[in-house]
């Protein structure tokens, strides 16, 4: 396996990044947005724990499972209030455009798939400056069927040009990884993300990431050190 990870990993000519709590730290901004349009819509605000559980799947999803014939309202709440005070509780993670900037040095193909709508997904990308290192940007408005259907991975790497095989995903949530295995990508764990280690590891991705600049080392062939298995 570890052998076969190898191979695959030199063969990379695409990385695919999700955005939220993988390349900017919104987790404390989707944490309140949540309790928001909960507390405003039905009344009292979802325990963070069941909101919390579904990101990296499309809001409207989600808002449905918590309250049937009510998740039109309480999207665009949430969504409202979500870009009304992004710029005040979104962050950046350490490194992420220095990560960038040197896999564009390479000339390596990028983009992004998230399950953010355009708008939001657009703003938060030219806010932070990241919007020119990508080549194509997958949202879910792109697609009717978001993660974890492998759908949106396969959709940006056909934008790209590159077989699944040789694209490597990264992502911080297990929807993410169910997505990247099912597609055939190389799945990459971001450990500082939305989720637990034990989460984000459950559909055994093999590989994972304490920081965002270890995908260079990794990309360069230093696999054994970025190899796990799921914590069940």
């Amino acid at each position: 396996m570890l052998r076969d990870l190898r191979e695959r990993i030199a063969g990379t000519r695409a990385v695919l990044f999700d955005l939220d709590g993988t390349l900017l730290d919104t987790v404390e901004l989707i944490r309140v947005s949540f309790r928001f349009a909960t507390r405003r819509v039905l009344g009292r605000a979802v325990p963070d724990k069941v909101t919390m559980s579904g990101v990296g799947r499309p809001l409207v999803e989600q808002f449905r499972e918590m309250a049937p014939g009510r998740e039109d309202e309480l999207v665009a709440v949430y969504r409202d209030f979500n870009m009304a005070h992004h710029d005040e509780l979104a962050r950046i993670y350490p490194g992420t455009v220095r990560t960038l900037r040197a896999l564009a040095a390479r000339g390596m193909p990028m983009a992004v798939v998230t399950s953010k709508g355009t708008r939001a997904a657009s703003h938060g990308l030219t806010t932070f400056g990241l919007a020119g290192f990508f080549d194509t940007v997958v949202t879910a408005d792109d697609v009717d069927r978001p993660k974890p259907d492998p759908l949106p991975l396969l959709r940006a790497g056909e934008s790209l040009g590159v077989d699944m095989g040789y694209c490597v995903y990264l992502g911080d949530s297990p929807h993410d990884m169910q997505a990247a295995l099912a597609a055939g990508t190389v799945a990459v764990a971001a450990l500082w993300g939305a989720f637990t280690r034990s989460d984000v590891l459950e559909p055994d991705p093999g590989l994972a990431l304490d920081r965002i600049e270890d995908l260079l080392p990794l990309l360069q062939g230093d696999v054994g050190r970025f190899r796990v298995r799921a914590t069940k």
